[in-house]
Order: C-alpha cells, then sequence, then structure tokens
C-alpha cells in the first residue's frame, strides 16, 4: 500500500481539486449554490415538514439523541437550515438556535416556522457561512452543537475545519454518498442524448478518511432512503434544466423543446410525481473526548 494512501496533504488537495464533487458540478454549471431553491423554495418548505419530512427528522434526531447529543438549554448552530426542517424541532426541543440561511426565500419560510416556539429560540443570519468571519463573529467555539445537514458549504477540508472551529462538544455533517436517482431524469435523459447517466459523489469518502487521518473521534452511519414528491410542470422544468447544466448536457433551445413536450405529454393535468433516491451518510464528529 502506498504512502500516499496515509498522506493527509494528498487527500486534502485531491478533495479540493475533485471536479466531480456535487457544489463543483453546479459551479461549473454556472448555478449559484445558495440561489439553486430561489423557484422551489415552497415546495422544498413541504417536502420538509410533510409526514415522510418529518418521520426522516425525527429518525435523524433519534439518533443523535441515541450518541449523546441534548438539545435543552443547549446553543445550535445550524449551518444551512433551509426552511426549519431541523431548526424548528431543535427549538422546540429547547435548543437556542442560530439558524444560518443566505437564500432569501427559504430564510422568510423558516421565520414564519419558528414562529410561536416558546420552548427555545430561534435567531436567523442571512449571510453565507463562507463569508462569516468566525472568529470575529464571537463564534469561535461558541456552540454545543454544529449541524450541517447537505449544506453547499462543505466543499473541501479547509470549509471542515472552519465548520468545527464553531463547535464544542459535538458536530454533525450528512452528504450524498456516490450515485443517486431521480425519476424524471431518468425518463427524460435518454431522449436527449446516447451517453449514461453518471452521478455519484464521494464528498463523504474524503470527509471520513481525512476525519481518522487527523485522529478525530466521530459516529458514522450509511443508509438508503427514498423521497417522492408531486410538484407542477414548471418546477418539473427548471429542475430538469439545472440538473441538465451540472450533468454537461446544453441547456439550449432544442432541450428545452424536448423536456416542455415530455412533460405536456405525459403529465397533462400539471403534477409531476418525482422519486429521488440514494445513499446518504451521516457523521457525528465528538470533540469532547
Amino acid at each position: 500500500m502506498t504512502n500516499d494512501f496515509f498522506n493527509e496533504t494528498v487527500w486534502e488537495k485531491a478533495w479540493k481539486k475533485d471536479v466531480q464533487t456535487g457544489v463543483n458540478k453546479l459551479k461549473q454549471a454556472g448555478i449559484d449554490p445558495i440561489h439553486v431553491f430561489d423557484h422551489r423554495a415552497k415546495s422544498f418548505n413541504e417536502q420538509a415538514f410533510n409526514e415522510e419530512g418529518r418521520r426522516r427528522t425525527k429518525e435523524i434526531i433519534n439518533w443523535l439523541e441515541g450518541q449523546g447529543v441534548m438539545f435543552k438549554d443547549v446553543s445550535i448552530l445550524d449551518i444551512g437550515a433551509a426552511s426549519g426542517g431541523f431548526t424548528v424541532p431543535f427549538a422546540e426541543k429547547g435548543g437556542n438556535v442560530t439558524a444560518v440561511e443566505p437564500n432569501l426565500p427559504l430564510g422568510e419560510l423558516l421565520k414564519e416556522n419558528a414562529l410561536g416556539i416558546t420552548n427555545g429560540k430561534v435567531a436567523v443570519v442571512a449571510e453565507p457561512f463562507e463569508n462569516i468571519d468566525v472568529q470575529g463573529k464571537g463564534w469561535g467555539k461558541a456552540f454545543d452543537f454544529v449541524f450541517v445537514s447537505m449544506c453547499p458549504v462543505i466543499v473541501d477540508w479547509e470549509s471542515v475545519e472552519k465548520v468545527l472551529s464553531c463547535a464544542r462538544q459535538f458536530c454533525y455533517i450528512s452528504l450524498g454518498v456516490g450515485s443517486r436517482e431521480h425519476s424524471l431524469m431518468s425518463e427524460i435523459w435518454s431522449l436527449l442524448t446516447d451517453h449514461p447517466l453518471k452521478n455519484e459523489h464521494l464528498e463523504m469518502a474524503y470527509l471520513l478518511h481525512l476525519l481518522t487521518l487527523k485522529g478525530y473521534s466521530y459516529t458514522s452511519l450509511v443508509s438508503r432512503e427514498m423521497t417522492t414528491r408531486e410538484v407542477s410542470r414548471e418546477t418539473a422544468f427548471q429542475e430538469v434544466i439545472d440538473w441538465l447544466r451540472m450533468f454537461g448536457l446544453p441547456a439550449n433551445d432544442r432541450n428545452r423543446q424536448i423536456v416542455t413536450e415530455y412533460l405536456e405529454r405525459t403529465y397533462p393535468v400539471n403534477k409531476v410525481e418525482i422519486r429521488q433516491s440514494g445513499r446518504f451518510g451521516k457523521v457525528l464528529i465528538h470533540l469532547h473526548d
């Protein structure tokens, strides 16, 4: 086995240069990660707070509590809080939550969802975490628990260190693992190209390997999950266009026409069911040992 396998610097550089990571694909496609949910903030919010969304949230919270994470009277930093799918239940359990969400439509929904909470507190920060001076803001080791779920703020090891610098006891990070399936993209892809659809995100492999090399204690879990949601043709169209750009196909007039005609022909009642599945990795880093 080569020494590079145990070389932290080699792995840090490889992660930073990997053009196949989710965030790098967005940037190559000209998509701003902060604004990617502008046109579907409402449907995302509905998905987070429907029965299925609440069930998934409860499962993750139960897993965290099983690892010793507490919420009552605990200071929590939720980075990439979206519309509050975790911020709200954290606060309902008595946590004092600072929720970072730079996307304005999601941020407004977050404020609405946090109204009426009496057990804990929610403070919303609309500034991108990448732009925040942790020490200047007084956030250095200021939070008992830092939570980062499927957020594009995790782009390389340097970004992980910045997140960890805010935590005193625990830090939770979740990322996609391997390929992800999107039913609508699978339906349409072959109409647009004869190239195979390759969709591999391996950020979690970099994260776990570097945590191990650098001596951190952590608990990890990889699970396969599936979600089903119903959206309008307009929302479905924009989502497909974004995916095409991420996977190297042009969003030109030809492809837009093919997508539009397919949606109108296949979903005439303006309701498009989308099923997404894939593996998701969760890691809870223990910092209080």
